[in-house]
């Protein structure tokens, strides 16, 4: 469904954010605990908890351990867990896994590898974990989305779209000007595959509707869009849980972004279409969310994502009337708050996606000045 804003005039001197009300509006059952790296706290019968640093203003992944059985090649069944994304690549990661093998599989082996979607906090271990655990005479295969497979597989050899030559042209193209972040931009074409040095060459498809039988029930396959090109999470009817990855965060909105393989895309429209998709789970279902605590209120967190989203597309209308503007002049509008390289790269992506919202939808036009910069005008 696409959001329609209503008319409202940009602030003259934007006030600063009222940050994480929302969350008090949610229901968080296990407080303010959290497992440190190398360790894991069950958050359900069979279900535990591993949450990893990252090396990003965004410090921390949630990662999942789901109790699980596989056929063995000879017909009979393997006990062990199933894993449920991987982190990034880096040796601090690597040793945290090691950690909670040692003391938390109680003497079970890992049959398993599930991955969300190929953003690298979720992707990057993946290819380790598969070797790690490979059994002898049993292909032990990551389970993803198509799309994600093959998105993953393309940018380990080469940009992904945050980085590079062909990011910083795209990114110049929407009036960012600064040289100095534009070079850096530039300079760090390997940013995912240092992370991601490898992906699996073999994967087990994962689709929307699909049902995975793990040891502890049949979780359905929900897919989402707009956020990665083919997001998987996993519910649970019978315990209504829901592995959310990063399509609903408690703390944080999801980013949604145009990048330069997909110059004239539309995520926020889809991924907007698929928060409705989620509408008919219950509301009390338990959220294990990538990043941030799990909590309940599944409905009001999508309602709260939906008008973060209705009041920003209501902002750009806003500040595109008055004169034509690059996605540049609107981000700090938008983005109320000083913004490193990293996180300016994501921030432009969204800043598009409401841009592109509009322009879509037919509210916003867009023309291409004479230094070659897109701007985007009331229609």
């Amino acid at each position: 469904m696409t959001v329609i804003p209503t008319p409202a005039a940009a602030p003259e001197r934007p006030l600063p954010p009222r940050p994480h009300e929302h969350e008090l509006a949610l229901h968080y059952p296990l407080g303010d605990l959290q497992p440190a790296p190398g360790e894991a706290c069950a958050v359900a019968d069979g279900v535990l908890w591993v949450r990893m640093t990252l090396p990003f203003a965004l410090n921390h992944i949630n990662l999942w351990l789901v109790r699980d059985r596989v056929r063995r090649p000879d017909g009979g069944w393997l006990d062990g867990w199933a894993i449920v994304d991987c982190g990034t690549d880096m040796p601090a990661t690597r040793d945290a896994w090691e950690a909670v093998f040692a003391q938390h599989l109680q003497g079970l082996p890992v049959v398993r590898v599930i991955v969300t979607h190929m953003h690298p906090d979720h992707m990057g271990l993946a290819h380790w974990l598969v070797q790690r655990w490979a059994r002898e005479g049993d292909d032990l295969l990551v389970h993803m989305s198509l799309s994600d497979w093959v998105s993953a597989r393309n940018s380990v050899s080469s940009s992904n779209g945050l980085s590079g030559s062909g990011a910083a042209e795209f990114f110049r193209s929407q009036g960012l000007s600064d040289p100095v972040l534009l070079d850096r931009i530039r300079a760090r074409g390997t940013f995912y595959s240092d992370m991601v040095p490898a992906v699996p060459d073999r994967y087990r498809r994962l689709v929307h509707g699909q049902t995975l039988p793990l040891a502890n029930g049949h979780w359905r396959c929900i897919a989402g869009y707009g956020h990665a090109p083919e997001h998987i999470a996993l519910f649970e009817p019978q315990r209504r849980i829901l592995l959310a990855g990063d399509m609903v965060l408690p703390r944080i909105s999801t980013n949604v972004s145009v990048f330069m393989h997909e110059p004239e895309g539309n995520p926020l429209a889809l991924f907007l279409r698929s928060l409705d998709d989620m509408a008919d789970l219950p509301d009390d279902t338990l959220v294990l969310p990538a990043h941030g605590r799990p909590f309940t209120g599944l409905h009001t967190r999508r309602e709260q994502l939906q008008e973060h989203h209705r009041q920003r597309l209501a902002e750009t209308l806003a500040f595109c009337r008055d004169a034509p503007r690059s996605a540049a002049e609107l981000m700090p509008v938008l983005f109320r708050r000083d913004l490193d390289m990293h996180q300016t790269t994501f921030a432009m992506g969204e800043t598009l996606a409401h841009l592109h919202l509009l322009w879509h939808d037919g509210q916003l036009q867009r023309r291409r000045d004479a230094q070659g910069v897109w701007r985007f005008s009331a229609a």
